[in-house]
């Protein structure tokens, strides 16, 4: 996709206040979210003896959040030299994106993964173990890695740095659908769906409503975290494609560079907000569900399935 006949990579490039900006905000994420990776690693590798689902999906988690965070070094460098861009510029998109991706997924497999262990807890025993928890996420970064080798061998020769405009607007809205909207309706499904039962178990006088009423906040809380960091960046993605498909000036297209640029710093930030966010899920999903010992003739008592999603 061309951007505009009068518009020169040049005009394309952030405005020095905005490369301000980038750094600032990165350099706030790096630090912070190297910090809340490291702890939610340690947490989830030597504090809980108990492989789980969750426990496999965290850990991927963690490891595609702190290789993001990994690559903002290299990201603010480029920001300001120019002569560095390259197969640099290109293997740290690369790398940025293939853990970003990873991450969206992992967030919408927990959720799938949490809905199912609730809303069919029955038929959880058999979808859900560890092994195919770690086969599933083994498969997405096989697939995303090749696709992203791919993309690379096809567009190595792009002219700047974190701003392709190479793919025809078909395939830009066919990969917006894959890397962000299926996602999104994943969570907003299941967490809607996982609310809604939890909301059935609430009774006011049962010993663990408050801690119900905790797990529903904290879903709701990664929810919101999800909205905030990602729907920006991809609503502005879209707007870029619609002013590129009507021809609009380079001024616009410049603008839109701009503010993409601080938009892609607020999805950066969600590196930081996971480990936070689903160290505080896994307690309070653990916390909800221990209650006294269901009788015998129930199939599956709700302590089961909040030791299972632990």
């Amino acid at each position: 996709m061309n951007v505009s006949n009068n518009c020169s990579t040049t005009n394309l490039e952030p405005h020095p206040h905005v490369r301000l900006i980038e750094f600032a905000l990165y350099s706030f994420i790096f630090f912070f979210g190297a910090l809340f990776n490291v702890l939610a690693f340690w947490v989830f590798s030597c504090k809980m003896k108990k492989w789980t689902e969750t426990r496999v999906y965290v850990m991927n988690l963690v490891f595609a959040d702190f290789s993001v965070i990994c690559t903002l070094p290299s990201m603010v460098y480029l920001l300001w030299n120019k002569s560095a861009r390259g197969e640099l510029c290109q293997f740290t998109e690369t790398m940025y994106f293939i853990n970003m991706l990873v991450s969206i997924y992992i967030v919408s497999f927990i959720s799938i993964d949490r809905y199912i262990a609730i809303k069919h807890p029955l038929k959880a025993r058999a979808f859900r173990s560890p092994s195919k928890a770690a086969l599933l996420c083994g498969l997405l970064w096989v697939l995303v890695i090749v696709s992203a080798t791919i993309q690379l061998m096809h567009h190595r020769h792009a002219d700047l740095c974190f701003q392709t405009y190479t793919l025809p607007a078909a395939l830009s809205l066919l990969a917006i659908f894959f890397v962000f909207t299926l996602p999104f309706a994943i969570l907003i499904f299941c967490s809607t769906e996982v609310i809604r039962d939890l909301k059935k178990h609430l009774n006011t006088n049962s010993p663990e409503e408050k801690s119900i009423h905790k797990a529903v906040h904290i879903i709701y809380a990664n929810l919101i975290v999800f909205m905030i960091c990602f729907l920006p960046a991809f609503l502005g993605l879209l707007a870029r494609l619609i002013m590129e498909s009507i021809g609009a000036t380079c001024f616009l297209l410049c603008v839109m560079k701009n503010f993409s640029s601080v938009l892609r710093c607020i999805a950066t930030s969600n590196c930081c907000l996971d480990s936070v966010c689903y160290y505080f899920v896994t307690r309070e999903f653990q916390e909800a569900f221990l209650q006294p010992k269901a009788s015998t003739q129930q199939p599956v008592s709700l302590t089961e399935m909040g030791l299972q999603l632990l």
